[in-house]
């Protein structure tokens, strides 16, 4: 039964300083759900003898088959510690590689983190991830050491190792942070010196050169996890027990005789106690002491285990609860199971949840305390600067400081993702409970109707009542019909916070989508929104809507309750905007506030399959639900191919399986035929081998050149009608020029679309009607901030070409384009003699030249050719088109264009092939994605392990022993397109002692030829004139190919001869 009732929850919620808005982040497995639970429990919305088991955030039937949490849920608790009562607002993520986007949206809306960490495994990569994921939003986080319970009764340490093993976890997840806030120092040292480099610098006599680093000026001394600060908590939460060195120092300072200041100091690290002086010394190590956190602390918790659990001595139960000041009902001292008198009695003595709600509600911070650099991350992108904002705007970041619900603040609302709920789960859809006066009301209709029964002719009523019946039941079957169809779609629920004004029940409120921009808005004279139209409805350019809100809710795990209103501060669920927004949003009160920074998602979306319904007359309920899917979940994404092939985007194979789940059952609520995984690949060309396949240098020998072409690697082309002649090369990029486009794929788009923007602006003839619509420097002028990341990637480019040789030393000068999709990771150079382009110069003005007009074909061939490649029309990686001439000849007649078309189509089909041609000219090869896997593997069946890795193509990259277990943690690379099943093989294979998390980690070449046939002395020795072996390379092209329905060279008959008959004619 609930301790608290949701007016309670009510009133603190109008007092944001008792706020507190936390999620639960972890590595999968590590028991963030279990202490969910045990969170749960001290509110009484479950039995404290459930927590652990029932799982309570869990809510879907998947959850709770496989063990691990999929979505992240809230939930409203009340804690009151030393008088003051608080509201904390409860997220539980979760913790498999495949759901990260769900910890970045839980993230998102929080200002404090609970990091749990198992000891036994310690710190793991999702470990390292939520770390991240917290620091990059400026989240302050507390952390529970879990599952010391496996110390005792698993790994049977004493209590001196288990302490030493304890402190070696506790210095892995410290080493963590500490390069999180080392590698964000040093970024902002850079962005510090440049801002010093632009002021004045007063002269001086004795200049020197200042060495120190920002790093030694730094203040770190509340970043790190430390005991004595009271931000550790250590914890067993499936048997309900935890404490702080606080709690110890409290129960222990009137026995030892000592003030709880001092023993907190004093209780953690290398202090013992010297029984003689009675003093507390340092240097218990040095001197082979036994420190004191193991005398006062693991001592006592060591023989409680080893007494209850281990020797299961039910005699002395009584005894220590007696010393320990604990009541255990007859029940649990009958008990025949250990543990569960072991559990009963550590819930009393040690609270997890008082401790773990103590922390939450003393250390971490409230709403109101919201840092300004927070909210300059929320406000602006990386390659946005805040101070290029409307005043309008900049002056809403007061209002996120205050976090005020008085009338005058705007209201600032953020969604972080949509979430689907049974429209039957409803508070207004469920059967409310009547009242006293109600139940006599219907009481005393109910007596009068017997009543008049008694008085009229029964039968005349009978026959009435059946004639209304039947009229009735046509008119209820036409309405339940329409009722159904409603009730089948699943309502979507806000997940939302909000930081600044009051959102009430039935406002008006403007919904700004993800590329809103209040700048482009505010400069436009009598902006006007259409009240009328809804998402679907909008323009490409467009992103405000105008949205009421019908309904808003307190988040309760798997309940929702009714609200008429919400300030400042709170989590919570809004209903009624599913036809104004996809995925996120903002909610404000005015179109000067910016849409939210992107949320930085850690999952990249890989695995895709294509779908069609089992009957094809059930297509539009695929449509409808793949949207609504799409809608419901953060990380997926739904395509539609030129094929009309509808194409699901997921992060890995158990993300797959929910979705899939989620549509037949949920959404689409139809069959659905699913095709085998696609894996994308990349084509690309490199610098011809020097060593053959049987690892002799190619040179030294006789090669057969049947097979070679001879040709000039140089293209030239010419359009149809002969007016423009090209000249093109095809070259490979280095490897760290690749990898720098890759990371600067949002500066290359930005500079793109002001590019087009400019391009727009020179070929409108009428100028002066723009000025006045738009501020024109605003239009066509990049921010400070956009020109210093301009410069810094010229200037890395330029250091990484300097080292590449002469060939690629003024390739910063020679960018025309970056392609596919103008931000990808192929570059268009222009090598001719004679005209000019700008891309990453700005300043410079266009030249008058004809060839001007016909510019933007050119680089849209460039942008088809590198999006599908000549081997299996996959995008191209790693490609630079040098364009060595382009000549345009305009004087042949009129005749000749039209009969072949606009030249501007024929120049664009002429690069296209020219840079497919260039292409196939050099040595091509397939560029595969690849998985990194994080391997937890039992010692005993690591041979199984690296057996099935090597059947997958798979390599270790490193391997090492768990420190106090019999354990080891595998790191090993493997294509994607063999990942598939891995998992259920490996357990299988193994016995379910290896446990994998893969994660997308980066693209790598296939380095086999797909055309490679035996041309050197060296290989014909090996393999003969015809190897008949399997070429990865090929297999995976053939694959692709033949999927895309593209010409493969596979033939059915090898050898074409007559077919002879075995049955015989009687």
């Amino acid at each position: 039964m609930r301790l608290v009732d949701s007016t309670k929850l009510l009133e603190l919620q109008h007092e944001p300083t008792k706020i507190r808005n936390i999620c639960i982040v972890a590595h999968v497995d590590h028991g963030k759900t279990t202490l969910a639970d045990s969170l749960i429990s001290s509110n009484g919305i479950i039995s404290q003898r459930m927590s652990g088991k029932l799982r309570y955030m869990d809510s879907r039937p998947d959850e709770q088959e496989r063990g691990i949490t999929m979505k992240s849920s809230s939930i409203s608790l009340y804690h009151a510690v030393e008088g003051q009562e608080y509201l904390v607002n409860l997220i539980d993520s979760p913790g498999h590689i495949d759901f990260s986007s769900e910890v970045s949206t839980a993230v998102r809306l929080c200002d404090g983190a609970i990091v749990v960490v198992d000891v036994v495994e310690g710190v793991c990569p999702q470990t390292r991830l939520a770390l991240k994921q917290a620091y990059s939003e400026n989240i302050k986080a507390v952390l529970v050491l879990n599952k010391i319970d496996r110390l005792i009764l698993e790994m049977k340490m004493t209590a001196l190792d288990a302490y030493l093993h304890m402190t070696q976890v506790l210095e892995q997840v410290n080493a963590v942070t500490g390069e999180l806030f080392a590698s964000e120092v040093l970024e902002n040292e850079e962005t510090l010196i440049d801002k010093q480099e632009q002021k004045p610098q007063e002269k001086e006599e004795n200049s020197y050169y200042d060495w120190t680093s920002a790093l030694e000026d730094a203040d770190d001394s509340n970043l790190y996890f430390s005991p004595e600060q009271g931000n550790v908590v250590f914890a067993s939460a499936i048997d309900g027990w935890g404490f702080t060195t606080h709690t110890f120092a409290k129960l222990f300072s009137d026995k030892l005789g000592v003030r709880e200041e001092i023993l907190r100091k004093v209780l953690w690290g290398d202090f013992y106690l010297n029984a003689k002086a009675k003093r507390f010394m340092k240097g218990a190590q040095e001197k082979a002491k036994k420190p004191l956190f193991v005398q006062v602390v693991l001592d006592n918790l060591w023989n409680v285990y080893e007494t209850i659990a281990l020797r299961n001595e039910k005699d002395k139960v009584p005894v220590i609860c007696e010393k320990l000041g604990i009541k255990l009902t007859t029940r649990d001292l009958r008990h025949t199971d250990s543990r569960i008198q072991l559990q009963s009695l550590m819930m009393q003595w040690l609270p997890l949840s008082n401790t773990v709600l103590n922390m939450v509600c003393t250390k971490l911070p409230s709403p109101k305390e919201i840092l300004a650099e927070k909210v300059e991350k929320l406000m602006c992108s990386r390659i946005r600067d805040f101070e290029s904002y409307h005043p309008d705007t900049m002056k809403l970041k007061h209002d996120f400081l205050a976090c005020d619900s008085s009338d005058e603040r705007p209201l600032i609302v953020f969604i972080s993702k949509m979430f689907s709920v049974d429209k039957s789960s409803l508070p207004e859809n469920k059967p409310k409970m009547l009242t006293a006066e109600e139940m006599a009301i219907r009481r005393e209709r109910a007596r009068q109707l017997r009543e008049e029964s008694k008085q009229t002719n029964v039968n005349l009523e009978t026959e009435k009542k059946q004639k209304e019946d039947n009229e009735n039941d046509l008119e209820k079957c036409a309405e339940d019909e329409k009722e159904k169809e409603d009730k089948d779609q699943p309502a979507f629920i806000a997940f939302a916070r909000i930081f600044s004004g009051k959102l009430k029940k039935g406002a008006k409120v403007y919904v700004l989508g993800p590329k809103h921009d209040p700048s482009k808005v505010l400069n436009v004279k009598d902006f006007n929104i259409d009240p009328d139209k809804k998402l679907k409805d909008l323009q490409s350019d467009e992103h405000i809507t105008y949205a009421e809100v019908k309904s808003l809710y307190i988040l309760m795990g798997r309940e929702l309750e009714d609200i008429d209103e919400a300030v400042a501060g709170n989590i919570i669920g809004i209903g009624g905007l599913e036809d104004h927004i996809l995925k996120t949003a903002t909610l404000s009160s005015t179109i000067a506030c910016p849409a939210f920074s992107e949320i930085q998602y850690a999952a990249v979306p890989i695995l895709r399959v294509a779908l069609e319904p089992t009957y094809p007359s059930q297509l539009p309920q695929l449509v409808k639900g793949l949207k609504l899917l799409n809608q419901s979940d953060s990380c997926v994404q739904v395509l539609l191919q030129e094929t009309g092939e509808h194409v699901l985007v997921t992060a890995g194979e158990v993300h797959l399986q929910r979705c899939l789940e989620d549509l037949k059952n949920i959404y689409a609520k139809i069959p659905i035929s699913v095709s085998e995984p696609i894996v994308p690949f990349r084509e690309t060309i490199v610098e011809p081998p020097k060593v053959d396949m049987a690892n002799e240098e190619i040179d030294a020998q006789n090669v057969n050149k049947v097979n070679d072409s001879d040709q000039d690697p140089v293209v030239n082309i010419q359009t149809n009608n002969k007016q423009s002649r090209i000249k093109i090369r095809a070259r490979p990029l280095p490897r760290e020029i690749t990898d720098l486009l890759e990371r600067s794929s949002d500066l290359l788009k930005a500079i793109s679309q002001h590019i087009k923007s400019l391009q727009n602006t020179c070929k409108q003839d009428i100028i002066d009607k723009a000025v006045e619509k738009l501020n024109i420097n605003d239009k066509n002028q990049l921010s400070e901030r956009m020109l210093k990341l301009i410069e810094a990637f010229k200037s890395e480019l330029n250091s990484i070409c300097s080292k590449h040789g002469p060939d690629w030393k003024d390739i910063v000068n020679q960018i025309w384009s970056v392609g596919p999709r103008n931000c990808g990771p192929n570059v268009l150079l222009n090598q001719t003699s004679d005209y000019t382009t700008r891309y990453l110069y700005h300043e410079k003005e266009f030249q008058e030249d004809p060839r001007f007009e016909y510019e933007g074909s050119f680089v849209n061939g460039f942008q088809l050719a590198s999006l599908a490649g000549p081997l299996c029309e996959e995008p191209m990686m790693g490609v630079a088109f040098c364009v060595e001439e382009w000549s345009l000849d305009k004087n042949e007649g009129d005749d000749v264009s039209n009969t072949f078309g606009p030249l501007s189509g024929q120049i664009m089909s002429a690069v296209k092939e020219g840079c497919r041609r260039a292409f196939q000219l050099q040595p091509q090869r397939l560029v595969a994605a690849m998985y990194s896997c994080d391997i937890v593997v039992d010692q005993k069946v690591l041979g199984k392990l690296y057996a099935e890795l090597g059947r997958r193509g798979g390599r270790v990259v490193g391997s090492d022993l768990q420190s106090g277990s019999s354990s080891f943690r595998v790191r090993a690379m493997m294509p994607v397109a063999e990942s598939f099943k891995f998992a259920i093989e490996l357990r299988t294979h193994t016995s379910g002692l290896a446990a994998p998390q893969l994660m997308f980690s980066h693209w790598e070449v296939i380095d086999i030829d797909p055309f490679w046939t035996p041309r050197t002395e060296e290989e014909y020795l090996h393999w003969g004139e015809k190897w008949d072996g399997v070429n990865r390379a090929k297999a995976y092209m053939d694959s692709v190919r033949a999927r895309k329905g593209l010409a493969t060279d596979k033939q059915l008959v090898q050898h074409a001869e007559k077919q002879r008959t075995l049955s015989k004619k009687k």
